[in-house]
């Protein structure tokens, strides 16, 4: 969910077209016993060090790209679990997931083709999309500044891809506290855990669709004055045209450091998506904000057991899937 992008103001701009899977198969519905964090221990042993060398020496050429790679991953694993199949493109018998409004603003996939063509050079069809993808994220969130998280390995990439399901499965920024943590739950999160989650937020920008309806046809009582006022600022007008260009909002006050600012910024009234702030009011989920924001250590032990779990969700394992060749294209 990290820099949701909601689908209001452009669900026009695309056609949407049915997909059909060209393999139908049935994913586990929660974290597969076939992962294990020493999966690659005898096929390609050094895939994590290549994997966090590549983001070392490559990904600060963009001070946003460690937050994209974040957010790519949460909307890869929110459309019918981890699959790859954000990474797709269009394609006989596949629709690409970013053609889907709710995908609007999703980079930085060639950081994604670079690690999996290093990793190739190593271990030549062993390590799936998937893998490669959910490695990136972890190592994003530890570069900058965020815990060091454990996961476990295994996953293998799908054969479909689904704009349609995106737009149904990808929540809006302006989701309710209830259906947020439904979203989550439906991962094996605790309440705890779905709040620790969307702490990812702390890095990573957002877009003026994303908080239009935060300031028109009147302004969202929960901002503070002085976010309502930089908003305002940078979104100036619900004009369609303005609101689909690429002007930058900052996810929190320090959005290029993974802390605990998120939740003091929620607090403060400074959240800069709705769900931001309704987490902050609600009495489901205000506590654990506040308790994050006085504790980044809880925070961050608690994102860590979220992290694990999001990117175990409907994994395919086994036969259920393949090691892609390239990212974006079906063996």
């Amino acid at each position: 969910m990290t820099g949701k992008v909601a689908a209001s103001g452009g669900a026009g701009l695309r056609i949407v077209v049915v997909v059909l899977a060209l393999f139908v198969s049935q994913a586990p519905t929660s974290v597969d016993a076939q992962l294990d964090q020493n999966y690659y221990v005898g096929s390609c042993p050094n895939v994590e060090n290549l994997v966090n060398q590549w983001l070392v020496a490559n990904v600060f050429t963009d001070p946003t790209g460690p937050a994209a790679l974040v957010r790519l991953v949460f909307h890869d694993c929110q459309v019918n679990g981890c699959d790859g199949s954000v990474l797709l493109d269009t394609q006989p018998g596949a629709v690409s997931e970013l053609e889907s409004d709710a995908n609007f603003g999703i980079r930085d996939l060639r950081f994604i083709d670079s690690i999996k063509a290093a990793v190739e050079i190593a271990c030549p069809g062993v390590v799936s999309c998937t893998d490669i993808l959910a490695l990136a994220a972890r190592d994003c969130v530890r570069l900058t500044g965020g815990p060091n998280i454990r996961i476990p390995l295994g996953r293998k990439d799908g054969r479909s891809a689904s704009n349609l399901a995106a737009d149904r499965q990808l929540p809006p920024s302006d989701i309710s506290v209830p259906a947020f943590l439904n979203e989550f739950g439906q991962m094996g999160m605790t309440a705890d855990e779905a709040v620790a989650i969307i702490g990812a937020h702390t890095i990573g920008v957002g877009h003026c669709v994303n908080v239009v309806n935060r300031l028109f046809p009147q302004q969202d009582p929960a901002l503070s004055p002085l976010m309502a006022g930089q908003l305002l600022t940078q979104c100036p007008t619900p004009n369609a045209a303005f609101l689909n260009n690429n002007t930058i909002l900052s996810n929190d006050f320090t959005n290029f450091v993974f802390d605990n600012q998120y939740y003091r910024d929620v607090m403060n009234g400074n959240g800069l998506f709705k769900i931001d702030s309704l987490i902050g009011q609600n009495p489901t989920t205000a506590g654990i904000v506040a308790r994050f924001a006085a504790n980044q250590n809880d925070f961050f032990g608690v994102f860590s057991r979220a992290f694990v779990k999001m990117t175990s969700f409907r994994v395919l394992t086994g036969a259920q899937g393949e090691v892609r060749r390239n990212c974006h294209r079906l063996n």
